[in-house]
């Protein structure tokens, strides 16, 4: 294991660029009719400084879902620096979502944490989160883009495609799978869509692939109050094994901060720009470690973790790192939260995304990518994050041909007895 690798695994127990706004109660009727189809006049008006109100119970589903994801990637990857993006997750799967049905649509919805709330509540409620992570602020920069990649040739439902559309502002094309230009054309939409900061998501593009859906975030913020780089010099780092090892740590000095604190955890939250986004940093006791804190990371705890920072004066010590993590297949994570349905090529339904009569095939999830970048430096933070979900088609049931000289027995499976035995040269 190296010092990279090493880096940030004591001492960055949960590095998060904050999605957890002060969010209120739901108020979905503002955006969806009485069909469940979206008002037209749901676009913010960028004059109206009013917050908007975003459902909660997505806010706790999303924390939820993120936790869950995070502990579970942990599990396997906890020799490495983690830096994942649950909001760009559950914004690919919610897309997708809008094609499934049946098992597979409750199995996914489950596994997202959205129990309880219908589709036409789940998709408003993506809609009002999105409106809302927009941000004026001059010091941070956040932009969020979905797309759809359809193989032309199949026909998808309209009502996917549309509540894709309109829901998520989804840029949807079809393309021709098997011509080499559309994997170019995928990947420079992601790389174009994290400020390049993530140039490519698909190495290539699958033999049955009928949909790609991506998700694409890009966020840099300067930080409320910033190191200043001549105070930077390299300083120890205590590695998880008890070993050292000499990083370049920025320093602030007397500035202050909200904290919090406890018997086993010591935290604090560092604002950028206006204050509307924040890294939270939590770092274990030397009587607990990195392993503890995350058994006891829960949505009840994060919560209340939340409400329990207090204004204080101390010196900061931190180090500057860089991480680019995946491109991470996230499949086998996602079958263990629950949604292995969606996986299944016999079993999962997604009837609401094509017309599978006239495909002649089921559809079913091949892959869920997830890649991502963060530096963090003594000017601020600069992250990136792409999720794909890809959608493939059942392969044709292969043919078994008897049509060349064979050999063949006739056996009686309870004892194994062979009655018969025989080989066909001509069988006219």
């Amino acid at each position: 294991m190296n010092s990279k690798q090493e880096l940030a695994r004591t001492v960055l127990s949960l590095m998060c660029i904050s999605l957890f706004l002060c969010f209120g109660c739901s108020n979905i009727d503002s955006v969806v009719k009485d069909d469940g189809q979206i008002k037209d006049d749901t676009q913010i008006d960028p004059e109206d400084d009013t917050p908007i109100v975003v459902d909660a119970d997505l806010v706790l589903g999303n924390t939820e879902f993120g936790i869950n994801l995070f502990k579970e990637i942990y599990k396997t990857d906890n020799d490495m620096n983690i830096f994942i993006s649950p909001y760009s997750v559950s914004v690919a799967l919610a897309m997708t979502l809008n094609g499934a049905a049946g098992d597979t649509e409750q199995a996914m919805t489950d596994s997202l944490q959205l129990q309880g709330l219908s589709s036409e509540t789940i998709n408003a409620a993506f809609l009002q989160m999105q409106e809302a992570l927009q941000t004026s602020d001059p010091k941070v920069t956040l932009s969020i883009a979905n797309s759809l990649w359809g193989n032309d040739g199949i026909t998808f439902e309209s009502d996917f495609l549309q509540r894709n559309e309109k829901f998520f502002n989804a840029e949807v094309s079809i393309l021709d799978f098997l011509d080499p230009s559309t994997l170019i054309t995928i990947n420079q939409w992601v790389n174009d869509n994290t400020n390049s900061k993530i140039p490519t998501i698909l190495d290539s593009i699958e033999r049955n692939a009928v949909l790609y859906l991506i998700n694409a975030i890009y966020f840099k913020g300067t930080w409320q109050t910033e190191f200043k780089p001549e105070n930077t010099r390299d300083g120890t780092f205590n590695l998880a094994d008890g070993s050292q090892k000499q990083v370049p740590m920025m320093f602030r000095s007397g500035g202050k901060y909200s904290h919090y604190h406890s018997d086993t955890v010591q935290a604090i939250s560092l604002p950028y720009g206006e204050g509307q986004f924040s890294m939270y940093i939590f770092v274990p006791t030397n009587q607990s470690d990195l392993d503890a804190f995350l058994a006891t990371l829960t949505p009840e705890n994060w919560e209340n973790w939340m409400t329990e920072f207090n204004e204080r004066q101390m010196d900061l010590r931190m180090p500057k790192f860089k991480v680019k993590y995946g491109a991470k297949e996230l499949k086998d994570v996602l079958i263990t939260l629950g949604m292995g349905v969606a996986f299944d090529a016999g079993r999962a339904d997604f009837s609401r995304m094509a017309d599978l009569e006239d495909l002649g095939s089921n559809l079913y999830i091949d892959t869920v990518l997830h890649k991502t970048f963060v530096e963090v430096n003594e000017e601020g933070t600069e992250a990136a994050a792409a999720t794909v979900v890809g959608i493939v088609k059942t392969s044709a049931p292969p043919q078994f041909n008897v049509d060349r000289p064979f050999f063949y027995a006739i056996r009686d499976n309870e004892t194994g007895t062979v009655l018969f035995m025989g080989t066909v040269i001509d069988p006219s």
